[in-house]
């Protein structure tokens, strides 16, 4: 009904049309009207659109048969390009030849007809559309203002607008980087990565562009290097990429998105400004066949690749070719490669250098020794620098503790400097130390101990110092020096200056084997170096050894353990 409507209305406003038009597009009773460009020229108001007919060199075709059906700008449509742009395309012959024959449809159409149409096909080869809205016609977004000028050869509908053309359908990703001068870095680095074939085929994508100054910012030793590294400039360029379509707008709504290298990057927007990673996007929505680019200012750079676990990352450390030996040998391999989380004191190679001669083939061919002493370089979990500067000491793997202090602003475990921090693995850390460190023997943890200086004495009169230093396993029930001090003082002296009797005493403080407490309260005796047996109770959940009170517990040396009694044990 509305269609109708609007036809009845444009076919009764021809005639007012035609009169309003003038004396100079009437043909004169009897006469046959002339040519379109005739017609045109007879009016002073296609002056212009004449002028263009001229320069284009149309004026031939547009006195052919036809018929044609001209959409004809008046001078006033001309008048609202700007004057340098009407200038230039009145020079430019072919964009002027399409431009005019986009104004011309083949066929002698009449505005009772063109009313019906909603769209028609150019000489040019491109549509226009064509509504009706509130009574008036509207050839694409210009004015039909009078209609069906007649002609021998077609007719002429007039428009108050000059026509635009559709801009041409842009080209693929490729295509349209390669004619922008500021990509061509980007292109010769898409040639070189043997990638045109794939960002020219369907996608579609979305490409972040580094422009020319993006891949300017890389020193050009290293962008040499890469743009002839194949396989890394691949693994590169797919990092720009992301599979599908997204434009600006609905980039905006994402926090990241999966590349075709296979990694994400990051997406915010700050002050107004969008961020890939830290590279700005400085342009949008540049449309192409197979997807969209959106500019940037820096090449991104790829995330680094997750590291191995501890004994990946130190394999690929010849500094800890040593260490990673010593591991082998010691079958810590597997349980190194484990979840963990681990923290490692790692010696360097020059730190097992500096062993005492000899001593490193002994510990490779001794692997319970070995294993002692590398499970003492490993605390489980992970403690980063920060930890272990806060921390005074930590319970190695070994069950022996390790000791942190600062001096002078150096970090020390035990006596070892450490010279690198952090060095991340998937199961854990490893920090870098300058000497082997070697978890302390019973005798080292008593000297170590105030309240065991007594023991000290003892244990070095009687000559046991080497034995209880010496490889074990010992459990030791130590005295305090309070259980000393409660002998009669002639007592102690008199063992201390007879060692033949003090020996056996303190050997009935020893067990040849190394019992944690929990195994210690779960039996009822062992026997002792000494010979003899000593017998445990836990009346009241006090723990007992003979008639002695354990006050202490499981401190771990590399050769066994320690648990304090608040008495002497005397043998039978």
């Amino acid at each position: 009904m509305r269609k109708h409507l609007a036809r009845s209305c444009l076919v009764a406003a021809v005639p007012m049309m035609l009169v309003a038009c003038g004396s100079d597009t009437k043909t004169p009773p009897g006469e046959m009207p002339g040519s379109i460009v005739a017609v045109a020229s007879a009016n002073p108001d296609f002056s212009t659109l004449v002028s263009a007919i001229q320069a284009a060199e149309l004026v031939d075709a547009l006195s052919g048969a036809g018929p044609f059906t001209v959409f004809a700008p008046t001078n006033a449509a001309f008048a609202k390009l700007p004057p340098a742009a009407l200038s230039a395309l009145l020079a430019d012959k072919p964009a002027l030849q399409k431009l005019l024959k986009y104004h011309v449809v083949s066929g002698k159409v009449l505005a009772a007809d063109v009313v019906k149409l909603t769209e028609a096909t150019t000489l040019d080869g491109m549509k226009v559309s064509i509504r009706v809205e509130n009574g008036s016609v509207f050839i694409n977004d210009s004015k039909v203002t009078m209609t069906d000028i007649r002609t021998s050869n077609g007719i002429i509908h007039v428009l108050d607008t000059v026509l635009s053309p559709p801009a041409a359908p842009p080209g693929n990703i490729i295509a349209v980087a390669s004619a922008n001068p500021d990509f061509s870095t980007l292109v010769s680095a898409i040639q070189a990565a043997e990638l045109v074939d794939a960002l020219s085929g369907a996608g579609p994508f979305t490409v972040f562009a580094p422009t020319n100054a993006a891949f300017a910012k890389i020193p050009s030793a290293a962008l040499n290097a890469l743009l002839a590294d194949k396989p890394a400039l691949q693994k590169l360029l797919k990092y720009h990429v992301v599979s599908g379509k997204v434009l600006a707008a609905d980039v905006v709504k994402l926090t990241e998105a999966t590349t075709l290298e296979g990694t994400k990057v990051t997406i915010r927007v700050e002050n107004g400004s969008v961020f890939i990673n830290d590279s700005q996007v400085t342009m949008t929505d540049i449309q192409t066949s197979n997807g969209v680019i959106h500019v940037i200012d820096t090449v991104l750079t790829l995330p680094a690749a997750p590291p191995g676990n501890i004994i990946a990352v130190a394999s690929g450390n010849p500094d800890f070719s040593t260490l990673v030996t010593a591991i082998q040998a010691a079958g810590l391999v597997d349980t190194l490669s484990g979840a963990g989380p681990f923290t490692v004191f790692a010696p360097t190679n020059a730190a097992f250098a500096a062993l005492p001669a000899g001593t490193l083939n002994s510990l490779l061919a001794n692997i319970p020794e070995l294993s002692k002493i590398l499970t003492y370089h490993v605390v489980a979990g992970r403690l980063d620098a920060a930890a272990v500067i806060a921390a005074t000491k930590a319970a190695s793997v070994q069950g022996a503790e390790l000791n942190f202090r600062v001096e002078n602003g150096v970090a020390y475990v035990n006596q070892a400097r450490i010279t690198m921090t952090n060095i991340a693995a998937s199961n854990g850390i490893i920090h870098v130390i300058d000497a082997v460190v070697t978890p302390p023997t019973i005798v080292d943890l008593a000297v170590a101990t105030p309240d065991l200086s007594t023991l000290v004495t003892a244990i070095n009169a009687a000559q046991l110092a080497e034995t209880l230093s010496g490889p074990g396993p010992f459990t030791v029930f130590a005295p305090v020096n309070s259980a000393f001090a409660a002998l009669p003082s002639a007592t102690l002296n008199t063992l201390l200056a007879n060692p033949s009797q003090l020996s056996p005493i303190l050997t009935y403080h020893v067990i040849p084997q190394r019992l944690l407490a929990a195994e210690v309260l779960a039996a009822s005796s062992f026997a002792t170096v000494n010979g003899q047996t000593l017998t445990v109770s836990n009346a009241n959940s006090t723990p007992r050894i003979n008639g002695a009170r354990i006050i202490a517990t499981d401190i771990v040396a590399g050769n066994g353990v320690v648990h304090l009694i608040d008495g002497v044990l005397l043998p039978q």
